[in-house]
């Protein structure tokens, strides 16, 4: 009887601190890897490092989408949903761009992004511009590895 109880306790406790997790990370902010080397040099500069960035991506922004150019935001991929990118703001609704092909207009209610890295960057010269909808938040902050860790400016 007591070792049910202790198993009971502890599964309620879990139970709740798994709930409290779930809803901070999805209303509040969130851990995120960052892959590849588009962000370099702002993000995982040492090319061919098995050690990737980790960054805290702040989700308050997403009410009234709160953004402006210069956020580096993550956001889903406008042809796999289940693709998620890093990138930086450079065009808001309404900016002009000039693109490798011609200018272009930023539609009302998307943005235009490129990685820092244009080179090796799949990103609005690729795809376009992307719907605000999209950004699931803003990278505030490196938060791995230790001597990396910093605040993220526009």
């Amino acid at each position: 009887m007591g070792i049910q109880n202790i198993l009971w306790q502890v599964a309620k406790k879990a139970f709740t601190g798994s709930i409290i997790g779930l809803t901070i990370s999805d209303r509040c902010c969130s851990v995120v890897p960052v892959r590849g080397d588009s962000m370099s040099p702002t993000f995982n500069p040492q090319r061919n490092s098995h050690l990737d960035d980790y960054v805290l991506v702040d989700k308050f922004c997403l009410k009234d989408y709160k953004f402006a150019r210069g956020d580096v935001v993550v956001f889903s991929s406008p042809t796999n949903f289940g693709d998620r990118y890093i990138k930086r703001i450079v065009g808001m609704p309404g900016e002009w761009i000039s693109s490798s092909r011609d200018v272009i207009r930023v539609p009302e209610g998307h943005c235009w992004v490129e990685g820092d890295n244009k080179t090796s960057s799949l990103d609005s010269r690729t795809f376009g511009p992307i719907p605000l909808g999209l950004i699931q938040g803003r990278v505030t902050r490196v938060l791995w590895p230790p001597q990396r860790i910093s605040k993220i400016g526009r």
